[in-house]
């Protein structure tokens, strides 16, 4: 053991220094297309933590890079030393009473952070599109911004105030004048020099009118410089100068933003030009106008989005020198709205359009506007060929040079044989991104690229005198051309400030300052082929917050990754034994499979899909066989698995449920379900409907001794609202097959499903008769499977759909606890879950820290920490009178109620009651 991993390990918990090969290759991985892998990753919860790193890098001589959610583009998230991953302990939110202000964390997520200040009709300024997923200490330090916050709203001008620690340890938080005072004393000597080169700056006309006029527009290429010129307080300057410096000067703990008004009304228009140079006057025009963003985008980027379902025909209508404008504009009120629609439309007059401007209030026909903006980056990657990675680049242009700007950039592409290339941007900051995609595997490739960069610097700075990175942060991307944009007398004044904070160069190096003029093509990150259901991933890590497992053991890009070293590495014929290994539990054990990376992926890629697949192909001849014979004769083991409750209950009355859990090896969980009984066939007059009461409810009885069984549960409301339950012959005998799909035996799975269709096309007169199923992983396989031959439902939708409008509601007070479970929230159905449970309940409540309850089916019962790990935040947003709560799956209700205390059900259960004759029962 080395010296450095020794310091750690003295100073931290054992689980967060994290030393094996599958992890920190990993961990290590951020959405650029570099690759770092460090020597240890360091999990850091608080600020003692992050200083004992700190000491352990200084003494062992080692970088270190403090790194948030790693949705980073031009590769400052990495190290080669330390990597300091800023945990969960880092999440805090702070709101002031009047919401002017929110103090956050490093480890908040942005999205998270905004959905709490919504009802409060505020936000914080910077908007990145990778909000969802990104932090804000990565926010923060990069300076990032986004389609509507343009220069005025990032975090460099909505800083209210921070906490940060230095490279020697020492702690400033700016808004406690005790912490001031102290530091004042403590390093007056770095203060004093701060307060020269400030001096020095703003005494020096030309450079700090340069300075000024850099920041004009969007500009994140080397260090905040406007610092210098904007303040004179050296904290002051300190604070800002700390914005946007990517960890190379100092760890933000904790930031204070000024929060901005979310305004409630909005209206966009989606206009197409017959050309570019008509869409950039009609930018320059929209400038001084009330307009929340103008997104601009080329014909190129029109055509990777105009087939996509959906969008207007005109897309696909128009010339090849076309462009189009999404223009937004928000207000407080409709009447304003209004009037700011008249004034965009008015302010665009005489400007030749392919269509009338018109503007949308529609929230459907606007986000549709939108995700045609949103879908020309994940269009190119999706399209890009295998091994290839997709670059997304980032420039700003004075605004009235944006026309000739892109007509330059599109040619430059051109010339460069990049014809897959599209540009799109924030056109009223005249911020351009362009897309391409680019083999790294190939000396001659990366050498067009090299060629590539150094005439697309030549053309943002020496033509136009731009900014090389507007947004995305330098990086190491852009670290060996920050002379070339800034000059040397701005760049030897940030190499100062470097120095001054970070005098033994410890701090992320190799970022923003570089003096390697070929940084930017080394350590580049291989992509090669691996599967073919995850080779488009582009890892940008938009998955990772969604996923059950992450922080656990890997989340969806970080096992995409792995599968691609180990795919490079069989290929190349190196050694991959410990990570093969590791991964088996890393990777493949602790997968949910739930799909619900794919409703946040560019490119609609599920994880999952790649999870069943290696499952299958390592299953041993023993445990297929054991698979098959239990599809075959799935009623026998059916009732194998009621014994085993049975006895297991027999069991725990003597022994206890600890005993029981340790000898399965923690499947047995507190307050297991009783074996069920199976529902018998109930006849009444009504409506025909097809139940199939799955296997879920068929082996795991009621939750509570007093609940009756869920089978009969259902068949008893469906009879009260008129309808005569049909139970499919022989369903005892039937599963829909996703219990073998998870093991990664789609082919018996496959016939599992087959089976069970045939029983369900007799019982519903070849699909004359609808289908209601009681557990949403299985009706949505199931709705899959059958492709519309027979209309399925999940039981809450018929519920919502079909007894509501029959049944007389008895509203309970609640609260009730809401679990929506992956499949529905995949499948988009669950506004009818919530409008169902609202008919029964006045008081709901939804954790929004559970996205999957991590119990995949059985892996809740193989692996019972990955359930336990999807759940640990739940308990603090669960209020002590929430007794219950509902969902739409058996074994997610199982987990649910082993992890909160609280008895989950299915919501037949509260329909039923809620829908009685005599008082509804409660929870």
């Amino acid at each position: 053991m080395n010296s450095l991993i020794r310091n750690l390990q003295e100073n931290l918990p054992a689980r967060q220094v994290i030393t094996d090969d599958l992890r920190r290759l990993a961990y290590g991985t951020d959405a650029s297309f570099y690759r770092l892998i460090p020597q240890v990753v360091a999990v850091i919860e608080n600020e003692d933590e992050a200083r004992a790193v700190l000491a352990a890098a200084r003494q062992n001589q080692t970088p270190v890079t403090f790194r948030a959610a790693g949705t980073s583009l031009s590769g400052q998230a990495l190290s080669d030393g330390v990597l300091a991953l800023i945990g969960e302990g880092f999440a805090t939110f702070e709101l002031a009473d009047d919401a002017s202000q929110v103090r956050v964390g490093p480890g908040m997520v942005g999205g998270e952070v905004n959905r709490r200040l919504a009802p409060l009709g505020k936000k914080i300024g910077p908007d990145p599109a990778s909000i969802g997923a990104c932090k804000i200490g990565g926010i923060a330090a990069n300076n990032a911004s986004g389609m509507c916050c343009g220069t005025s709203q990032n975090s460099y001008k909505t800083l209210a105030g921070l906490r940060v620690m230095f490279a020697d340890g020492t702690l400033l938080d700016s808004e406690d004048p005790a912490s001031v005072a102290a530091f004042k004393q403590s390093h007056a000597a770095l203060l004093g020099e701060l307060d020269r080169i400030g001096k020095e700056t703003r005494a020096n006309p030309t450079l700090a009118n340069r300075i000024r006029h850099k920041f004009k527009i969007k500009n994140t290429t080397g260090y905040s410089l406007n610092a210098l010129v904007d303040f004179e307080d050296p904290i002051d300057i300190l604070a800002h100068l700390m914005i946007g410096s990517e960890g190379t000067l100092g760890f933000m703990t904790r930031i204070t933003y000024q929060t901005v008004v979310e305004d409630p009304c909005k209206a966009s228009a989606l206009v197409f030009f017959p050309d570019i140079r008509s869409a950039c006057e009609a930018v320059v025009r929209l400038k001084p106008q009330p307009v929340a963003a103008v997104e601009l985008l080329d014909r190129p980027a029109i055509h990777s989005v105009e087939n996509k379902p959906g969008l207007p025909t005109i897309m696909r209508e128009l010339g090849e020198e076309a462009a189009a404008l999404l223009i937004e504009v928000r207000s407080p009120t409709p009447e304003g709205l209004q009037e700011k629609i008249t004034t965009v439309v008015a302010a665009m007059d005489g400007i030749a359009t392919v269509e009338p401007v018109q503007f949308s209030t529609d929230p459907a026909t606007c986000d549709m506007y939108w995700k045609v903006r949103k879908g020309t980056f994940p269009a190119v990657g999706a399209m890009r060929r295998t091994g290839t990675t997709v670059l997304i680049e980032d420039v700003a242009f004075p605004i009235e040079s944006l026309a000739d700007a892109t007509l330059d950039l599109q040619a430059l592409l051109r010339h460069h044989g990049y014809h897959e290339g599209i540009i799109f941007g924030h056109a009223l900051e005249g911020n351009l991104h362009f897309v391409i995609t680019q083999d790294f595997g190939d000396k001659a490739e990366i050498d067009r690229y090299a060629r590539f960069m150094d005439d697309l610097c030549k053309l943002v700075v020496d033509k136009y005198d731009g900014s090389l990175k507007a947004e995305h942060g330098t990086g190491r991307n852009m670290a060996p051309f920050v002379e070339m944009e800034w000059g040397k007398e701005a760049t030897d004044l940030m190499r100062r400030i470097k120095a001054l904070f970070d005098p033994e160069g410890r701090l992320n190096p190799g970022v923003i300052i570089n003096d390697n003029p070929h940084a930017h093509l080394e350590n580049l990150k291989p992509m090669p082929a691996a599967e073919d259901v995850v080779d488009r991933c582009i890892e940008c890590g938009f998955c990772e917050p969604l996923c059950p497992s992450h922080r656990l053991t890997l989340s969806p890009r970080q096992r995409i990754t792995s599968v691609r070293e180990l795919a490079r590495r069989a290929a190349a014929g190196e050694h991959a034994e410990s990570l093969s290994e590791a991964y088996a539990y890393m990777g493949l054990d602790t997968c949910a499979a739930c799909g619900m990376c794919s409703t946040a992926c560019p490119v609609g890629i599920d994880t999952g899909d790649l999870t069943r697949r290696l499952r299958g192909r390592q299953l041993g001849d023993t445990a297929r066989s054991l698979y098959q014979w239990s599809g075959e004769n799935f009623g026998t083991f059916a009732g194998l698995g009621r014994t085993g409750l049975t006895i297991g209950h027999a069991v725990s009355g003597v022994l206890g449920d600890k005993f029981v859990s340790r000898v399965t090896g923690g499947a047995w969980r507190k307050a297991m379900p009783p074996a069920a009984k199976a529902p018998v066939q109930r006849s009444s007059k009504g409506d025909p409907v097809v139940y199939f009461p799955t296997c879920g409810g068929r082996i795991f009885g009621p939750a509570d001794a007093n609940d009756k069984q869920l089978g009969d549960v259902v068949q008893e409301v469906l009879i009260r609202a008129g309808y005569a339950p049909i139970l499919p012959e022989g369903f005892t005998q039937l599963c829909c097959g996703q219990t073998l799909a998870s093991k990664g035996m789609a082919e018996e799975a496959e016939d599992m499903s087959n089976a069970l269709e045939a029983a369900l096309m007799k019982a519903s007169d070849n699909g004359r008769i609808p289908v209601i199923m009681d557990a949403s992983a299985c009706s949505t396989r199931m709705q899959k499977h059958l492709a519309g031959r027979i209309k399925l439902y999940d039981f809450h939708e018929f519920a919502h759909d079909a007894l509501l409008p029959r049944l007389m509601i008895t509203k309970q007070a609640g609260p009730v606890a809401l679990h929506v479970n992956c499949s529905v929230k995949r499948t988009g159905a669950d506004g009818k879950l919530r409008a169902l449970l609202k008919a029964c309940v006045d008081e709901i409540v939804e954790p929004s820290s559970t996205t999957c309850c991590g119990f995949g089916g059985d892996r809740g019962f193989a692996v019972p920490e990955l359930n336990q790990h999807a759940l640990r935040h739940i308990h603090n947003e669960l209020p002590a009178n929430c007794a219950c709560g509902v969902s739409t799956n058996r074994t997610c209700e199982i987990g649910l109620t082993a992890e909160t205390g609280r008895t989950y059900r299915s919501i037949a259960y509260l329909l039923e009651a809620c829908s009685r004759k005599e008082d509804a029962m409660t929870c």
